[in-house]
């Protein structure tokens, strides 16, 4: 399948002919996560000049948009006195999903951020609300076509809703938009991603599918090319969630602590584990957001079969025809296991003389992604939890 490669600007123009010469193309698209992409290019002027700030790459397989986003890194030149040429440049570039993790969630999203409320630690709370609904709400008001003018992201639109989702509970103050995103997502498995569809960026949510009686990915079928499999002990069976106000904030009085444990079946087999989680700001359980914020903790802490999977695609099971990101599919193991997970990314490599290879990763994937946007929202959602605004 032909490639072509297009360069827009930030309302989804084309700006100046496709891009051709390439020598070398990967792109991951990752599951709730932004893609990861890089392309090498002769450095020709007529190149250069469309590699710019603000600029977006978009690349078309098969007549459709594979992939298109913000250029991270528009330009990674490199030259030797060997090559005797002019030099190659590195594009690497992410999917509009990058767009929105660049934002954070504010409490009052009519407000610009000098005119927040500066007494309170005010919440943007949800309670008992459809999960979708509060992942689309959370992205509209915030980057969306209802968010101030100065936050709207050039072209995005929202798409029809998917009717998907259970009800949940959030409250959410200054955190990253897409670890609020994921947070309510999670309890469903729900996914969420952007596609460009025309001159329009939509952002949907959907539910993935439980393909692992259909997906199956082994040895003896060839579809399968490295496997890496961990079992290993909780990090927690116990989650010990604290919510209330803050005992050492006077200016709200009365600050009560509210204190909640979820616990997990798996101390019987283990031993018991405690984790602290501190949801300061959360003043009661009613909505059962504590109790969410412990169940999801556990998806994290308890024993999981950790599995990092490769595999590629056959004429009977093609990624993005057969099966899609956050789809459950089935992974034989040689020794005769069969584990069932969610396939994390989806990989498209390229180069004119070995052509293209299509492969997906199922499990684990915190070692494929790279790209400096995936690696800061990733990471940040860790170690940075919520931030405290007083």
């Amino acid at each position: 399948m032909a490639l072509q490669l297009l360069v827009t600007d930030r309302n989804l123009n084309v700006v100046g002919d496709p891009l051709d010469g390439w020598t070398r193309l990967s792109c991951d698209l990752n599951f709730n996560r932004p893609a990861s992409g890089q392309v090498t290019l002769p450095a020709r002027p007529e190149v250069m000049e469309l590699l710019q700030p603000g600029h977006r790459l978009v690349v078309v397989r098969d007549q459709a948009v594979w992939c298109a986003g913000p250029m991270e890194e528009p330009q990674d030149y490199a030259w030797d006195l060997e090559t005797n040429s002019g030099g190659t440049v590195t594009v690497r570039w992410s999917d509009d999903l990058a767009r929105v993790a660049g934002y954070v969630t504010y409490p009052e999203p009519t407000k610009a951020f000098a005119a927040q409320d500066t007494v309170t630690d005010r919440m943007r709370t949800f309670t008992s609300v459809n999960a979708e609904t509060i992942i689309r709400q959370l992205v509209n008001e915030n980057c969306g076509p209802a968010a101030l003018p100065a936050r709207r992201i050039e072209r995005l639109v929202l798409d029809p809703v998917a009717g998907v989702g259970s009800t949940r509970s959030l409250s959410t103050r200054f955190d990253p938009l897409l670890d609020s995103c994921r947070e309510v997502a999670a309890g469903d498995g729900l996914g969420f991603r952007t596609r460009q569809v025309g001159t329009e960026i939509r952002f949907g949510v959907y539910a993935p599918r439980d393909l692992t009686k259909t997906a199956r990915f082994s040895t003896g079928l060839g579809n399968l090319r490295k496997i890496g499999f961990t079992l290993g002990a909780p990090t927690a069976t116990s989650e010990l969630v604290q919510g209330g106000g803050d005992p050492d904030d006077a200016a709200t009085p009365p600050n009560v602590r509210v204190y909640v444990e979820v616990v997990s079946g798996h101390a019987a087999d283990w031993y018991r584990v405690e984790k602290l989680v501190d949801k300061t700001g959360i003043e009661s359980d009613v909505g059962g957001e504590l109790t969410q914020a412990g169940t999801l903790a556990l998806g994290d802490d308890n024993p999981q079969a950790s599995l990092a999977t490769v595999t590629v695609d056959t004429e009977d099971l093609k990624a993005g025809r057969d099966y899609h990101l956050g789809d459950r599919v089935t992974v034989a193991l040689p020794t005769g296991l069969e584990i069932a997970d969610i396939v994390q990314t989806i990989r498209l490599e390229d180069t004119p003389d070995e052509g293209e290879l299509v492969t997906s990763v199922i499990g684990n994937s915190d070692k494929t992604t790279t790209t400096a946007t995936v690696r800061a929202v990733r990471d940040l959602g860790r170690r940075l939890g919520r931030l405290e605004v007083r």
